[in-house]
């Protein structure tokens, strides 16, 4: 099983979108508590990443064709309604 997902950093107001086919350790390499690459987004934004939404799919290309969906500008209004909505705001 593959997700695409949304995490949020209230603290730096940042969102990322990926997909993974493990969650639970993708999101403890977000926050730092596994070993993550200096250089990615969520290690230059440090912080507490909150998982904010989430979709299962059964195969790569569909959670990463989900992933191209949600980074676009329909997508992006998507999620940052989603975050207005659930008060995630500062």
């Amino acid at each position: 099983m593959f997700k695409a997902y949304v995490i949020y950093n209230k603290e730096k107001d940042a969102i990322y979108i990926g997909q993974t086919a493990d969650l639970e350790n993708r999101l403890l390499r977000h926050n730092g508590v596994l070993k993550n690459k200096k250089t990615s987004f969520t290690s230059k934004n440090s912080g507490c990443w909150k998982l904010i939404y989430e979709e299962s799919f059964g195969s790569r290309g569909e959670a990463m064709k989900r992933e191209k969906e949600l980074k676009s500008c329909q997508g992006r209004m998507f999620v940052k309604n989603l975050i207005e909505n659930n008060n995630l705001c500062r």
